[in-house]
């Protein structure tokens, strides 16, 4: 007969804050990104600061966008500002085994999505300007979600410079993902669009 094990207990303080900035929201949620269903606060304040914990390190989250974001705070001060997310209804804790993990609310993961789709539409015209497009492999197995906003910035673009890169990126996706791409190269090959 195996033990059980109790679950770790948590208990949230947001330290007295009230409010936070959305850029200050939006970089959290970043940081976040990278430890949903696999890190919990401590991890994130972690994230946030820049530690360089042998774990974080391990799990290349010094790769994360919002590394290092909040350096000039205390952990202490960064815990703080994660409750507030938590409590705000931003992100939240499920219980995966004894652990509780974060995981993002859909008010989170909203912001979240946009924020994200912009990051990669950023390295998307990029790649385009460099007309190196190895970097679509990547997009394969993101959220649907994500990408489905991601093709949208690319199609109100109206920029048909995109169609090499949509057309290599199409070449290793998914059918349903292929045709949300040809939409978009369909769109932007119609006549008056940009080149």
């Amino acid at each position: 007969m195996s033990k059980k094990q109790s679950r770790v207990h948590y208990h949230l303080d947001s330290g007295g804050i009230k409010t936070l900035p959305m850029e200050e929201i939006k970089m959290i949620l970043r940081a976040a990104d990278d430890l949903i269903t696999v890190g919990g606060r401590s991890s994130l304040a972690k994230v946030l600061k820049g530690s360089r914990d042998k774990k974080i390190l391990a799990y290349e989250l010094d790769k994360n966008p919002a590394y290092g974001f909040y350096r000039d705070l205390t952990v202490s001060e960064i815990t703080n500002r994660v409750d507030w997310m938590i409590q705000q209804g931003y992100l939240q804790l499920e219980y995966f085994g004894r652990l509780p993990l974060l995981v993002y609310t859909d008010k989170g993961w909203a912001i979240e999505r946009e924020t994200y789709a912009e990051e990669l539409m950023q390295k998307l015209k990029k790649c385009m300007e460099e007309r190196d497009y190895t970097f679509v492999t990547e997009l394969k197995d993101r959220n649907r979600e994500m990408i489905l906003l991601l093709l949208q910035k690319i199609q109100k673009t109206n920029n048909a410079r995109f169609i090499p890169l949509l057309k290599a990126w199409q070449e290793i996706e998914y059918k349903k993902v292929q045709s949300a791409i040809q939409e978009v190269i369909d769109y932007l090959v119609q006549e008056g669009r940009i080149y």
